[in-house]
């Protein structure tokens, strides 16, 4: 057995175990058996290293690689072995000692047993799925033969597609669990698995963690432990993966083990990231072992399209942190927002619209005031108000077709009850001066984005929704990917705008958004001024 020279470890055995008795999960080798590269040998060998008294040292593990890297099988395969093999100290090895499976101890290595009644928790970031690591789990338990002869009686439930919580054959389980579950079963964990924790960053997923962390310190005997895997997060999200590198690098969790490996930080500046060499040989620093698996050269070409989200890039696939001075709003934050619903003929809504003339996007998008819900409103034949060059026909010959753009505008005034609509004027200046005497001048209303001093304060609303997850909006793609192209840009004064990162990243909807939101606010303000018998109002 290969032994990367930590002394005193039962991740040898385990290791070993992993090897004989699993298949690999889903994916391109799904079914083959496994075998460990070096980098996680080591990795498992400092995960289970004991002190003298034969107690774990870590209670805490975060296993943070590439996107891609097989992170959520390697944690399935943790799962595996704590639920079956024999992964807590019973004795130091005698001489010529063997395992059950052939693992031949050398003399005064650790000897394991398994835990009594283990229960295992895999933390799953949405309630309608169990995550990738339950879903490895169930593969690998229905699919080993030497599983089935040797481990008898694991209910699985009627197929691993579908399972729900797997019962082991001498008492436990393991189940997986969402933010609304994970508080509600009490406390037996004798080891939990977080996947992908860098995107633990809205409240309940915190509070998801934190919860079940809480719950590993009660069973002294099965000595219970947390692993998270995750990619590289975004510096400032403050999230799981944020706080427990934070932890990490200050000292401050001294029975924590932070298992890292990224490419040279000289790949944050564009320079270096521009030279396909560099960028290649960090890809290769990144992946380690793995990158025997990756292909390439086909991952620097994809660094190098001029539509590349070059901070992302960086974090999935060279898992270097990366501020958030180079994002605006994460597009997952974003997505985990949506919550498709019909808005009714005659809602109260407030509208926000952003126009070009034949290359940026136009689009028009309303705000339900009753509880801010963001969406796209749609022709009566479903055709949602965006309009964009990639539409069809040629894209450089096209134009924004300002007929049906009036003539939406005209059925959202008609269908809806429009409580307030702001438009930014260029190159709609006339069509906002019509809008303006057609629905009033008190509800349709210039807003000039250019203006920082007023644009800031209404970008910052609309993120602040979306991070406290108090914002819900209808999923619309176009709007998606506008907000996750948002770079941020800072203006005199300590104001935050949003700006494209490339001319054809475009971010319009993502405008017209923050608009219908700060209409809202600004309505929904004065009217409140004006039920108070304030004569201090200034909103517009």
């Amino acid at each position: 057995m290969r032994r990367p020279g930590v002394r005193r470890s039962l991740g040898y055995a385990v290791a070993d175990w992993i090897e004989y008795y699993l298949l690999h999960g889903p994916g391109d080798v799904q079914g083959q058996p496994i075998e460990l590269d070096v980098e996680i040998l080591h990795f498992l060998a400092c995960t289970y290293a004991v002190g003298a008294d034969g107690r774990r040292r870590f209670d805490e593990v975060l296993l943070s690689r590439a996107k891609g890297r097989a992170k959520s099988e390697i944690a399935g395969a943790i799962a595996c072995a704590e639920a079956l093999a024999p992964v807590r100290f019973d004795h130091w090895a005698e001489p010529g000692e063997v395992s059950d499976w052939g693992y031949e101890y050398q003399p005064g290595e650790p000897v394991g047993a398994p835990v009594t009644y283990p229960f295992i928790r895999c933390l799953a970031t949405e309630e309608t799925q169990v995550g990738n690591t339950y879903a490895n789990i169930t593969y690998m338990l229905a699919h080993s033969e030497r599983i089935a002869e040797d481990y008898p009686g694991i209910d699985i439930g009627n197929d691993w597609q579908t399972s729900t919580r797997v019962f082991l054959p001498d008492g436990g389980e393991i189940r997986p669990s969402t933010s609304s579950s994970a508080a509600k079963d009490g406390g037996k964990e004798s080891f939990s698995v977080a996947d992908e924790t860098h995107l633990y960053v809205l409240p309940e997923l915190r509070n998801m963690y934190e919860t079940v962390e809480r719950n590993t310190m009660k069973r002294k005997a099965a000595e219970p432990w947390f692993l998270q895997t995750s990619t590289m997060y975004a510096i400032g999200e403050d999230s799981i993966a944020e706080r427990t590198h934070r932890n990490s690098k200050a000292g401050a969790a001294p029975r924590l083990y932070f298992d890292h490996k990224q490419a040279p930080a000289a790949l944050l500046e564009d320079e270096a990231y521009d030279d396909p060499v560099q960028l290649k040989a960090g890809l290769i620093a990144a992946y380690g072992p793995f990158a025997a698996h990756m292909d390439l050269d086909r991952m620097v070409a994809l660094a190098h399209k001029p539509t590349q989200d070059r901070a992302k890039f960086r974090r999935y696939f060279l898992n270097l942190p990366v501020s958030l001075s180079e994002t605006w709003l994460s597009r997952h934050l974003w997505e985990r927002c949506a919550l498709p619903q019909e808005v009714e003929p005659g809602e109260l809504v407030t509208v926000g619209f952003d126009g070009s003339d034949h290359d940026d996007c136009t689009a028009i998008t309303a705000c339900r005031v009753s509880d801010g819900y963001v969406f796209t409103p749609r022709f009566p034949d479903g055709r949602p108000m965006v309009w964009t060059k990639w539409d069809d026909g040629d894209p450089d010959a096209w134009r924004v077709p300002r007929a049906e753009v009036k003539a939406g505008m005209t059925h959202v005034f008609t269908t809806f009850k429009v409580a307030r609509a702001y438009g930014d004027p260029p190159d709609w200046r006339d069509e906002c001066d019509d809008w303006a005497e057609e629905f009033g001048m008190e509800t349709f209303l210039i807003f000039e984005t250019r203006v920082a001093t007023r644009m800031c304060p209404a970008l910052d609303r609309f993120k602040t929704s979306v991070l406290t997850g108090e914002m819900t909006h209808d999923g619309h793609p176009t709007m998606a990917e506008h907000v996750g192209n948002a770079k941020p840009v800072r203006r005199p004064g300590g104001l935050i705008a949003i700006t494209k990162p490339a001319p054809d990243r475009k971010i319009d909807s993502a405008v017209t958004a923050a608009l219908a939101v700060e209409a809202r606010a600004d309505h929904l303000r004065h009217e409140a001024a004006r039920d108070g018998g304030s004569s201090s109002f200034t909103g517009y």
